[in-house]
């Protein structure tokens, strides 16, 4: 074998022929015309959003804006409802001009948050362990996928049976009064288990716990057990493991779950009216009673206001958890 054989010459070891002048030129061409056409891949989403997600929030809008204590023929465009709001019943008084003075809505955001980081940080401690058990703990995926299916079973009953269901638990002649008076802790039923606050925010965490259950158990479950063997190989404690390793990178499965919670929270109704008597008013019981009374302008601004609250939560919980960091 000779010597060029043997030793080829710089610059041509592992060098692909150039191509003709002719592909070159009409490469890019030939590439932009074959090209599968990306918009038809984002046009049903885009749609999907239009229709479900912009028009809606547009006729909202224009709701709250619609005229409708003028005569017939003169209908028409009115900020009035948002002066009223914002001046007469909401954020100033209209003679002391107090901020968040005297508002029923604002008074009733207060009290649907108050409820709402209640029942957010009992399904956390109730659904992180249950998530906690499902990905860690249990081995086999296939044990693991019938149990993460078995807490979705409320889920595949409506949601208003779900809040009827309580009243035969939590009434005085329900089962867990009959259960405390027959293990003997109370001498005669219990009369504030229903229509009260523990019965509301108990019926709360029952419904909504699933929606945390599971984010948090896919956080869990990708986790790679070599980093928990590498921390233990490196001596360290169980508790060690679990607070530097596995609650950071549980974190985006946490923020996830607290954000389904808080939505949904925020605009629950039927809860207060079934399980509380109706004792208490929540944001979307208002929104309800405008609709009630065919105010619809006033009921579109407080909607518009209550998810403006809504952006405001969920960018407090993203800015506490940054997502795309601990992924």
């Amino acid at each position: 074998m000779s010597d060029r054989a043997r030793h080829p010459p710089r610059g041509l070891i592992g060098a692909a022929p150039a191509p003709p002048d002719d592909f070159v030129a009409a490469g890019p061409e030939l590439r932009r015309e074959g090209g599968f056409p990306v918009g038809w891949l984002i046009a049903p989403a885009t749609l999907w959003l239009l229709i479900f997600l912009v028009l809606p929030l547009l006729s909202i809008v224009v709701f709250s804006l619609w005229n409708t204590r003028e005569a017939a023929e003169e209908l028409g465009f009115t900020l009035q409802y948002y002066g009223e709001y914002f001046i007469a019943e909401g954020f100033f008084d209209s003679t002391s001009r107090n901020f968040l003075s005297t508002s029923i809505f604002i008074k009733t955001l207060g009290s649907t948050l108050y409820f709402t980081l209640v029942v957010m940080a009992l399904c956390l401690l109730v659904g992180y362990p249950i998530a906690y058990f499902l990905a860690m703990q249990v081995g086999s995926f296939k044990w693991q996928m019938a149990l993460f299916l078995l807490c979705m079973v409320p889920f595949w009953t409506s949601y208003l049976i779900r809040a009827v269901a309580w009243l035969p638990m939590l009434g005085r002649r329900g089962l867990l009064n009959k259960m405390l008076v027959g293990l003997g802790i109370v001498d005669k039923p219990v009369g504030v288990l229903l229509y009260s606050e523990f019965g509301y925010t108990t019926a709360l965490v029952q419904l909504y716990v699933v929606l945390c259950i599971g984010p948090i158990f896919f956080s869990l479950a990708k986790i790679d057990n070599a980093i928990l063997e590498a921390a233990r190989d490196m001596g360290a404690t169980p508790f060690q493991i679990f607070r530097e390793i596995i609650v950071p990178l549980s974190l985006p499965g946490v923020a996830i779950g607290m954000i389904f919670i808080f939505v949904m929270l925020m605009g629950e109704f039927a809860t207060a009216v079934v399980v509380y008597g109706g004792k208490t008013s929540t944001t979307g019981t208002v929104i309800l009673n405008y609709y009630a009374i065919a105010n619809y302008p006033f009921a579109a601004v407080n909607a518009l206001v209550l998810m403006l609250a809504m952006m405001i939560g969920v960018v407090i919980i993203l800015k506490l958890v940054d997502i795309r960091k601990e992924l």
